[in-house]
């Protein structure tokens, strides 16, 4: 009799941890926002907002250069002499390569 009960026992604590593990499974694996979804979406969206953190730095500094070509006659200048190998009529330019 005694047997029976121990078995009985045994049998009760299992259908909870069966029924735990089940559970977690299906969470874990299964389900439709399971946790393997949940990692890939966080780690999108860190990607995503580092992203968006570069896109801000380059809207600031595209912003700030625009600012300086529409109001600083020199900085034009020095974009045309630096970027384009412009030069003025009576000049001679000389463009040295570093090694």
């Amino acid at each position: 009799m005694k047997n029976v009960f121990k078995n009985k026992a045994f049998v009760s604590r299992l259908k909870y941890i069966v029924t735990l593990t089940v559970f977690g499974v299906i969470i874990i694996f299964f389900d439709q926002n399971n946790l393997i979804k949940r990692y890939r979406y966080a780690r999108q969206i860190r990607e995503m907002e580092t992203e968006i953190q570069e896109c801000k730095s380059n809207y600031n500094s595209n912003t700030m250069r625009l600012r300086m070509l529409q109001t600083n006659p020199r900085y034009i200048e020095r974009i045309a002499r630096e970027k384009y190998l412009m030069k003025k009529p009576d000049e001679d330019v000389f463009v040295i390569e570093k090694e």
